[in-house]
């Protein structure tokens, strides 16, 4: 009998919400911060380095872009100021390359270059300084 009870007590009302009630999905069109590492000494995109920069410009696919903000960097451990100032901007030159081939618009792109200056965190150089920093702003959606 108590069996009875707590399935008819079960099907009377149910508790669960629609998927769509609890979760939601992000829109596409939101900005985006991403990063692109580099072999040391090297400012040539790596593979891992094409994929993130082609899934971000798919996942853009029909955003209005507002701006692109590139910074290339270095590791100051190895070459002198001048030569990590001209890889910093090749980098950063790379990777603005990419995201307008990958369809981005080029005329929203700033392209910056830290050089040995970027890559002290707090004293004390950083060897994950061997990156690009990517952000981009998009128009928000109405």
């Amino acid at each position: 009998m108590a069996l009875g009870l707590t399935a008819a007590g079960c099907a009377a009302t149910s508790g669960y919400k629609q998927r769509s009630d609890l979760v939601s999905d992000p829109s596409a069109c939101a900005d985006k911060r991403f990063e692109v590492y580099f072999v040391p000494d090297q400012a040539t995109l790596t593979d891992a380095a094409r994929m993130a920069i082609g899934m971000t410009a798919t996942q853009l696919q029909g955003c209005q872009i507002k701006h692109v903000k590139v910074t290339g960097l270095a590791d100051a451990r190895s070459g002198t100021a001048a030569a990590n100032q001209s890889i910093s901007e090749r980098r950063a030159r790379a990777v603005a390359e990419a995201l307008a081939g990958a369809g981005l618009p080029a005329p929203a792109f700033d392209i910056e270059a830290a050089g040995a200056d970027g890559a002290v965190v707090g004293g004390v150089n950083d060897p994950l300084r061997r990156r690009t920093e990517v952000l981009i702003e998009v128009v928000a959606p109405r």
